[in-house]
């Protein structure tokens, strides 16, 4: 991510600037980062899961907010712009430029952001009192990371591949691994992305040739 401003900012400043820009930046503590834009598998799959979530959520309380919407983290003073997240709390129905209180975010991987999104941003996440689901979802291979918050205030980790389902338990809702990546193009299995990977007796054979 790239830093557009040398001084630091304040919350308000960043919002008005935000207002006025054509692109997306996020926030934190006074610092303003460009985002890149998104590939059509990442667009794609992150349409998928609002889908999902938004028929499911159809005249209940909860609202769900695909990548547009910000999220103000204010125990890190900090704004992203989650892939796609849920909220079902009232208080998130005054404010019409940010969410707080999400119950759910989910964050689609690429190569460049994999490390920031699991790292950084879960960290910075993990301060949100009311979040109860975090999903690391992969655009190149049929997998979703659901870290989910448990009764003992521990983050708990499962992996979920194609044929699987995973539950949302403050939804109360089961997604089909398969549906989050309907008619998405050149995603594969893992044993797929690995086969194509050289065996350590190619590699030793590669090795063992004399020069030409």
């Amino acid at each position: 991510m790239n830093t557009l401003a040398q001084h630091t900012l304040t919350n308000q400043e960043y919002l008005d600037l935000e207002s006025l820009q054509e692109y997306k930046s996020e926030y934190y503590a006074g610092e303003v980062f460009a985002q890149a834009g998104a590939s059509s598998k990442h667009t794609e799959i992150a349409g998928n899961l609002f889908a999902l979530v938004h028929s499911h959520l159809k005249g209940k309380a909860c609202r769900a907010y695909i990548a547009d919407m910000k999220l103000h983290v204010s125990k890190v003073d900090a704004f992203f712009y989650p892939d796609v997240m849920v909220t079902c709390d009232s208080r998130d129905r005054s404010t019409d430029m940010y969410k707080q209180y999400p119950v759910i975010i989910a964050e689609v991987l690429s190569e460049s952001t994999a490390d920031y999104d699991r790292t950084f941003k879960f960290a910075c996440y993990q301060k949100i009192d009311t979040l109860r689901d975090y999903l690391l979802i992969s655009q190149d291979v049929f997998s979703v990371e659901h870290f989910h918050l448990n009764t003992l205030r521990e983050w708990v980790r499962t992996i979920h591949s194609v044929g699987e389902t995973f539950h949302l338990g403050c939804l109360d809702l089961d997604v089909a691994v398969s549906d989050v990546y309907a008619d998405v193009d050149g995603v594969v299995t893992l044993e797929e992305k690995y086969r194509k990977l050289p065996s350590l007796s190619q590699l030793r054979q590669s090795q063992e040739m004399p020069c030409q």
